[in-house]
């Protein structure tokens, strides 16, 4: 019985693991026209050619590519820079790395409102530099929330994600830096460059990974850019929605269509992921 007790326990995760799959083979499959139900059995290009023609697709892509890039790299700076904090004035253990990960708990819809009532044109921000008469009407507060460039998206996944890379990063962070940081430091090297030379090179890996799973989640995500993002242009998790949304059934393939471009982005960060995921194995061997 012990011996098949742990796969006992993987049978919830393998299910699921499996309705996943299914899921994501339908999607590809409609995607490229097969719709048994509708006696369509050929595959074609046909709908990823149409919507790559059309220009809100290719406004679309960048928009979302930027989001996720802009904002996972500077939640990656942010929390190597929290960390260095954390490591060198010994807090990075007990209270203070519990207190970094509050905001993880914190849904993307309640943090979304937050930054409405605070950063929006209406917001509590605009209203008191109104009142104190640095600005002249509320509307002249800078567009931060509902704007084209995708700023307050950006600033709502970064409540999230720099918690996310403190809490992956800093176990290893610590470790180098209480030992070989620490070693070089004894030798006469200062504190910074023990960081930048010794403890940053030994943790890149584990930064790129962070980095490659806040960016692909931030590419799939769907309420932040519906709540606090442009009507134009919209990011590619909406525009599947909208497809997906249509009456017409035999129009699902375009939905599926913009969901295979997020499939296929992901499914690269996810290879880059793995690899570098097998490389640090291999180097701790």
């Amino acid at each position: 019985m012990k011996y098949i007790k742990p796969y006992l326990l993987l049978l919830p995760q393998i299910f699921v693991g499996i309705i996943f799959l299914v899921g994501i083979g339908i999607g590809i499959t409609q995607s490229f026209g097969v719709v048994p139900v509708f006696n369509l059995y050929k595959p074609t290009f046909k709908y990823y050619t149409e919507i790559f023609m059309r220009k809100d697709t290719i406004d679309s892509i960048f928009y979302s590519l930027k989001i996720a890039f802009v904002s996972s790299l500077i939640s990656v700076i942010l929390g190597i820079l929290i960390c260095f904090c954390m490591v060198y004035t010994g807090k990075d253990k007990g209270f203070m790395l519990s207190v970094t990960k509050i905001p993880i708990l914190v849904p993307h819809v309640i943090v979304a409102l937050m930054l409405v009532n605070i950063i929006s044109q209406n917001g509590l921000l605009a209203r008191l530099l109104y009142q104190v008469g640095l600005i002249k009407e509320q509307s002249d507060f800078p567009l931060i929330i509902f704007d084209k460039a995708g700023v307050g998206v950006i600033f709502a996944y970064l409540w999230k994600e720099v918690p996310f890379v403190i809490y992956f990063i800093i176990s290893l962070m610590s470790a180098v830096s209480s030992k070989l940081a620490e070693a070089a430091v004894n030798l006469g090297a200062g504190r910074v460059e023990a960081f930048f030379k010794i403890t940053l090179p030994l943790c890149y890996n584990t930064i790129i990974s962070a980095f490659l799973i806040i960016f692909a989640y931030s590419l799939g995500a769907y309420e932040l850019p519906l709540l606090m993002g442009a009507t134009v242009p919209k990011a590619l998790p909406i525009m599947a929605y909208i497809e997906f949304q249509k009456p017409d059934l035999r129009l699902r393939p375009y939905a599926m269509a913009y969901n295979g471009i997020l499939i296929v982005i992901s499914m690269l960060a996810a290879i880059i992921y793995f690899m570098l995921l097998k490389k640090t194995v291999k180097e701790a061997k």
